[in-house]
């Protein structure tokens, strides 16, 4: 695959008596048709490195490249391939919904036949189709975060960048939404950065996962494995008989526990699980249920969360 977007070196810092470093000599690509989760903790510099991906905001150092051209000498050029949308964002309220996305489709050289026939079917997708000749301002915070992706999907762009764009939604319609991407990926190739603090929703659909904190970039790598990186599986066990013998053997073990009532969850690396619970067998231990849990991707965000950058 080739890569659709390189970020080389970036750098951005905020003059001033103390001058701020926001984003800290950062590099990353995104691949033609992969779904790149982008994530941190608030203040860790994602947004500001969306808006110079895009060159509303300048960059004090470092390159931005999209199909191996340099944004800062083709933007015009590059844009029309690439599109936004933000929860936070939202577009003129005065205007209806087709006012609004004929215009913004006059800037891609459509005419309002053409655009009508390329953002119908997605109003009609995202539940909002009978809101077409409403003013923006009649909608729901999450009426207008569907719209916003229609505005970034109808003009079919090769590249997407996407700042929480499930924030706002209902589980359902922002479960659908995810299904969208994962469809657009697949039929159309389509490059996909992908801000969210929904762990869960990264770890469907992303195929790698860059993190920032303090600006700088701390992890990248598939979201599977950053999960068991930094934690261990969890069991879950509730005891009918044996619990001081399953104490011991997880102490024996050199395994991490907590107990309440006849409940012990066990903290344990994967290949070490079938051996815990042949042991406590052995010994006798019988269990009325059991749960063995993996270790998630939001477990890797709040290690992150507190630990200091490279530590």
């Amino acid at each position: 695959m080739s890569q659709v977007l390189s970020v080389n070196h970036l750098t951005k810092i905020y003059p001033g008596k103390k001058p701020f470093k926001a984003i800290d000599d950062i590099s990353f690509h995104l691949q033609e048709g992969e779904i790149l989760g982008f994530l941190g903790p608030n203040g860790s510099g994602k947004t500001t490195t969306i808006q110079m991906l895009l060159g509303t905001l300048s960059t004090t150092s470092g390159s931005i490249f999209y199909f191996n051209k340099d944004l800062s000498l083709h933007r015009s050029e590059i844009l029309e391939k690439v599109s936004f949308a933000s929860t936070y964002t939202s577009l003129p309220w005065i205007l209806t919904l087709k006012e609004n996305l004929e215009v913004f489709g006059c800037l891609y050289g459509f005419t309002r036949k053409e655009s009508a026939q390329r953002f119908d079917p997605l109003l009609e997708r995202f539940g909002i189709l009978d809101k077409k000749n409403q003013r923006v301002s009649s909608l729901s915070a999450g009426q207008v975060t569907r719209l916003m992706l229609v505005k970034a999907f109808f003009i079919e762009p090769k590249v997407v960048l996407l700042d929480e764009p499930t924030a706002s939604l209902d589980p359902d319609i922002a479960r659908d939404i995810c299904s969208f991407l994962i469809e657009q990926r697949n039929k159309k190739g389509l490059s996909i950065l992908f801000s969210s603090h929904k762990m869960e929703e990264v770890m469907e659909i992303c195929d790698r996962t860059i993190f920032l904190k303090q600006g700088k970039i701390i992890a990248n790598d598939r979201p599977g494995i950053l999960a068991k990186s930094v934690s261990s599986f969890r069991v879950r066990l509730i005891i009918a008989d044996g619990l001081k013998r399953t104490v011991k053997i997880a102490s024996e073990q050199g395994l991490d526990y907590t107990i309440e009532h006849r409940s012990i969850e066990v903290f344990i690396d994967e290949e070490k699980i079938p051996g815990f619970l042949q042991a406590i067998t052995l010994a006798g231990v019988t269990y009325a249920n059991i749960k063995i849990e993996e270790p998630s991707l939001e477990d890797f965000f709040l290690e992150i969360a507190k630990e200091g950058v490279g530590s």
